[in-house]
This record gives C-alpha cells, structure tokens and sequence, in this order.
C-alpha cells in the first residue's frame, strides 16, 4: 500500500480478517472488510471499477482468486492468470520445469484413486500425494502404501477437483527456499534459506536458516540459475517462492509459488531490502536494472538468522501435533546473532521454548529412525539427562550402551507414559510417528496428553538436534547479545 501511495495511485485493500495490523485505517485510501470469495469481491470490482489489482500479496487465498478475477475482466497487475496457472497446476508446472531442463521428483498427475493407485505403485512407496491450488500444503501427504494413498485420494476428493492431483515419489534430502523478485528480463533474490529438517515438513513448520549453513557453493550458483530459468520461463512480474530439495547430490525443484511467501518478512528484515516495495514498483513497471539495488543474489549477511515457528495445539482440541507436509504453524519468531548457536536460542527462547539442563527425556520412535537418533541419545545422556523410553526403542538404545528406563505406554501401571506426563516428570519427549493419522493410535494420545501438559514434543530429529545444540551453548537469555536489526 505505501508502495503505490508513492506512486501516487489511490489504493483498497479487501481483507477478510479485521483483527490483523493490515487493516489499521490509514493504511489504504478504502478498506473492506469482506470475504475473499469471487462472488463478494465481484461486488467490490463493480462499483469501484480498479485500474488494476494486486494478488501477489494476498497468499494462497488471494491467488485463487486470479481465474474469477480475469473471468470479470479486471486486469491482473504483475504475473498474469495463465502464468499463475501454469505454475499452480501440477501438470503444467512439469511441463515448464522440462522446457527449462530443471530436474524434478519423478511424478505423473492423476483424477482417480485407480490412477494414484497405478502410479504409487509404478513409482514404489513412499510417494507425495500433492493437490493443485492449496492453501497451506493442504491435502498433502506422504503415502506409504496402497491404504493410505485409497484414504489420501478419498479424502481430496470429497471436494470436486478441478485440477489434477500429483503423486510423486517422496525425496528425503535437504531442502532449501529463496524468494525472489523477476522484472521479466532479471531477477532479484535476497538470500537463499535451507530448513533445518529434511523434506516432508511443510516450509511454514520448518525452522529456517539464513544463510544457509551446510549448503555447498555449486548449489548455491545452480539455485540462482534455476530461480532465473523458471521465473522467465513462467513470465514473472513481481516477487516468486521456489522450494528445492537436494537429494543424493543432486538439485531439484518441488515447487513454485507465484506470490510472496511468509518467508518475505523474515528475509526482508534479514537482508534490509525491501523485498515488497521493489516487486511492487515492478508489478507497475520498472525495471531491476534502473533501481538501485541491482540483480542476481545479494552478497550474504555476517548474521545469522533462524526463523522458528510457533504452534496453537494446546487451543485446537484433538489435533495432530506431529509435523508433515501439511502446514500447522499459526506464526513463528525470529532469532538473530553472530553465530549459529545463538541465534538458534535465541529462536527457541522466542517461539517459548525453555532450555533444559537436565531432566528426563522420553523417546519413542519408529524403527527405521532408530540408528539415526541414537548419536543425539547418547549426546544427552553424557549431559545429564536422563533417558526415559518405550519398550522397543528401550530395547534398541540398551542393545547400543545406552542405559535406559523402560515406561508403559498410556496407562499402564506406575510407570505409564500419561502418568509420568501428567506428573511432569518428563522434561520433554523425542517421538516420530509411525504412519497414518489415526487418533487411537498410542503415539497420537502421547502427543495430545503431553501438548496439554505444556511438554514439548519433537517428531522431526533435526528439531531435536537443534535444540541439543541450544543446550550445548549454556547460555541464558541475560547473556546473549542484542542485535539492532536496523543496523544490520
């Protein structure tokens, strides 16, 4: 909005949620409070008759608008409907990914269960099961086997589908996000993020890293390759999210989204461009070239910055703590500082985490991760915490040196895991799910129970890392350094 004000065009705002700061009364010349469907938005264009309106600000819910919008012949600014289209429709989108010679998962699209079906089983399990056009990576999910796709496919369905469903084979490697801005002949990116877990969590549950800490040089330069190939190829005008995974040494793109990202403050405040003000000067016209920022990456800020998001499970009866491709988060914190580890604590002490030194941790994973957790097992048993587990993971960290307390899953007994919860005698609790959603599953009630005892659940290891590191670093928050973000 303020943007355009400079510009000197007389700016509305349509906002379907009157409690965000967006909607303070000077921010735009008009406001409306009013439901982002096409049908209400329809009324708003008819009697204000706009030169133009700007979806690229309004996340998912605004971009699905963009169809309605053109149908209405109201004039896109910045990306048009058809581009915007190519890069939300699956089938599509593969297609420009192969006109750029950029690699992604293997994958076909499908309508019918009999497809997904056929094609899971051509792809061999696990695949991600991924919709068209959805908010917050909803419907998304990873499918180990014929029942869970026949459950995936059911459930997607029971709203008409108008746009193909993807069923790609599931890539486990790192993944990495860049928001950048194209003029349709150069691009702008501020800086390249990497997650600090592994694909399969949604990018907005994904503690951020930036700048990336283990991201090899030649990555980095084929990541600004790719993001310039595709944002041409698609006719960007204004800002662009694109997702990467590098998987056995080798880049791919999961996905490009046509708008700005949550992503955009976080690396806005980081980097001190301001990423919304120069797309929006695009989306009207100008080019890279003449501003005075310039184009391709900029150089990579002397601070570290870890994005950790922030969850309301405790508020939302009977829902499913644990994290998957389908967004959960209701916000997230910044934490700033000159190294890794301070700025990783930085990020948990904001997003209300408190840092243990010691006390009791109950594991509980699946056994495919067992070898992989046990390293951070030991880690915390050499720092004085005690391990608390379930009878076969107990098994599994007795059998490799690790002394172990065996409790009773639910309530069994004295030493059952709801009445050690309850007690708050678990000091926080390492447990990766085993597949599928269902609520009468142990791992499903240990989560709940424990979200609302206020004990903090890890269902991704790398988190459970990261907060190992935050404990190694032994700081208090009296002693970490403040940051002026201003001066950064």
């Amino acid at each position: 909005m303020w943007a355009l004000k400079k510009q000197g065009y007389e700016t509305i705002i349509i906002n379907n949620n009157p409690e965000t700061v967006s909607t303070d009364f000077d921010i735009a010349d008009k406001l409306y409070f009013e439901p982002l469907t096409s049908e209400d938005v329809e009324n708003i264009v008819n009697m204000e008759k706009p030169y133009g309106v700007i979806v690229q600000f309004g996340g998912q819910t605004a971009i699905k608008l963009t169809k309605a919008l053109t149908e209405m012949g109201v004039r896109i600014l910045g990306t048009e409907e058809k581009d915007m289209d190519r890069a939300e429709d699956r089938e599509l989108f593969a297609l420009s990914l192969n006109n750029c010679e950029i690699p992604m998962p293997s994958g076909e699209t499908v309508f019918t269960l009999e497809e997904a079906l056929k094609v899971a089983n051509k792809l061999e399990y696990p695949v991600l099961v991924r919709p068209s056009y959805v908010l917050g990576g909803q419907g998304m999910a990873i499918a180990y086997n014929d029942n869970e796709i026949t459950q995936l496919i059911n459930e997607i369905n029971k709203i008409a589908q108008e746009h193909p469903i993807l069923v790609d084979k599931y890539m486990y490697g790192r993944e990495v996000e860049v928001d950048a801005i194209c003029d349709g002949e150069n691009i702008l990116i501020p800086g390249i993020m990497e997650h600090l877990e592994r694909a399969g969590v949604h990018s907005g549950d994904s503690i951020s890293v930036y700048p990336t800490q283990t991201i090899y040089e030649k990555y980095k330069s084929q990541i600004v390759d790719y993001t310039e190939r595709i944002a041409k190829e698609l006719n960007i005008i204004g800002v662009l999210n694109i997702q990467f995974i590098i998987c056995k040494e080798k880049l791919y793109i999961i996905e490009v989204n046509p708008r700005s990202s949550r992503t955009v403050p976080y690396i806005s405040k980081v980097t001190n461009l301001p990423v919304i003000d120069i797309a929006t000067r695009v989306i009207l016209g100008e080019k890279l070239k003449d501003m005075e920022y310039g184009t391709g990456i900029l150089e990579e800020s002397k601070y570290i910055a870890i994005k950790v998001p922030v969850f309301s499970f405790e508020k939302i009866k009977n829902a499913e703590t644990s994290l998957g491709p389908e967004m959960k988060s209701t916000g997230e914190v910044l934490g700033i500082a000159k190294t890794f580890s301070d700025a990783v604590l930085k990020g948990f002490i904001g997003s209300g985490i408190n840092i243990p030194t010691d006390g009791n941790v109950l594991v509980t994973v699946r056994d495919k991760d067992k070898p992989e957790v046990l390293d951070l097992i030991k880690k915390l048993a050499n720092k004085n915490f005690k391990i608390w587990a379930t009878k076969g993971t107990a098994k599994f960290l007795e059998e490799n040196g690790v002394e172990t307390k065996v409790l009773h899953k639910l309530h069994e007994g004295e030493d059952s895991i709801i009445k050690n919860i309850q007690s708050g005698n678990i000091t926080f609790i390492i447990n990766t799910p085993t597949r599928g959603k269902d609520s009468d599953r142990d791992g499903f009630k240990i989560r709940r129970i424990a979200t609302e005892c206020k004990i903090p659940v890890f269902t991704s290891i790398d988190t459970a890392y990261a907060l190992y590191n935050a404990i190694v670093n032994g700081k208090t928050e009296e002693e970490l350094d403040i940051i002026d973000i201003t001066k950064i």
